[in-house]
């Protein structure tokens, strides 16, 4: 690859490095497909798709690629004709892991990389509150400078609600799955007709999706609006059971109840399926039977698939259409 300045928009590259959880490597790849259109088994991954990396649960930081060369002398050629927009600045080497078979940069070794190329650059550098922060990385042989975006992890802020439950979903895989469903948000409408006390809700909310929550126990939605309301969020949660739903929908987000906890019936469950299919174009139910047969019986096919496990449960998380 011969050293190059990326200029145009439509020819911008983004590099998303990823920090893989335990037992839901699965719904990551699933949730990089969604985002995407492909996964890897790496935790990174090139895409020319612009997707802020907060509204990730697993994307550590995001790299605005534009200068890429050869070696870090090369790169040093390109980065000295930058000219900065901002007052300030902070350059920042993201190889603080190994990258597939790259090998992390020891931590003198990174700030040495960061000085070089602080100090050639046309702007004033700022270490604590910079304007801009401007990342530089190597991947098999190959170096990448731009401007970096980490990503800030607002599901944990959402831990702590003032009212949950053992067996709800947690707020990491809520916010994938709220993500699986919508990649997209712009003129997307969701709903949650099985919202409980709001985890999915919450996570949609927050990440600009506009999405309905609902549930048939009084004191559920009770504690579902007074969650929204304690993280300053807006949105509407309504009493009743699916089948009262009236409007249409992009899409639907189903956590079907389990029969542990519940006296919900098999046939219950197949109906709140069917009614889905009803009200909604695209549908991602999350359960902890296999019901594949009742899926395709409603008239929905299953185009994606993972599980993730909490505690005792494994869930499957099927995305339909």
């Amino acid at each position: 690859m011969s050293s190059k300045l990326i200029k145009k928009e439509s020819e911008r590259t983004y590099l998303y490095t990823y920090v893989h959880h335990k037992n839901e490597h699965e719904l990551c790849r699933m949730e990089m497909r969604a985002f995407f259109g492909f996964d890897t088994q790496l935790n990174y991954l090139f895409s020319p798709i612009e997707i802020d990396p907060s509204r990730s649960p697993f994307i550590e930081e995001r790299l605005e690629i534009l200068f890429e060369a050869d070696s870090l002398a090369e790169l040093k050629l390109l980065v000295q004709e930058m000219k900065i927009p901002s007052k300030t600045y902070k350059v920042d080497c993201l190889n603080k892991m190994d990258l597939g078979e790259t090998k992390k940069i020891r931590h003198p070794e990174r700030r040495a990389i960061e000085r070089e190329l602080g100090l050639i650059i046309d702007g004033e550098p700022e270490l604590n509150h910079p304007d801009i922060i401007l990342g530089v990385i190597t991947v098999n042989d190959c170096w990448y400078f731009g401007k970096q975006t980490k990503s800030v992890s607002v599901w944990r802020e959402h831990l702590h609600k003032p009212h949950s439950y053992s067996t709800a979903l947690n707020t990491r895989t809520a916010r994938a799955i709220a993500n699986i469903a919508v990649p997209f948000p712009e003129g997307k409408k969701a709903i949650d007709p099985c919202c409980g006390i709001g985890t999915v809700v919450i996570e949609a909310l927050s990440m600009g999706i506009q999405i309905e929550g609902r549930d048939i126990n009084p004191l559920v939605c009770n504690g579902a609006r007074e969650n929204i309301a304690y993280f300053g969020l807006e949105g509407t949660i309504t009493k009743g059971p699916i089948s009262e739903v009236i409007n249409c929908y992009d899409v639907a987000i189903i956590d079907l109840p389990y029969n542990v906890y519940t006296h919900i019936t098999k046939e219950e469950q197949f109906d709140i399926i069917r009614q889905a299919r009803r009200i909604a174009d695209q549908c991602v139910i999350v359960t902890i039977d296999t019901i594949d047969e009742a899926i395709e019986e409603v008239g929905f096919e299953i185009i994606d698939r993972c599980t993730t496990t909490k505690q005792l449960f494994v869930r499957q998380i099927l995305l339909c259409k």
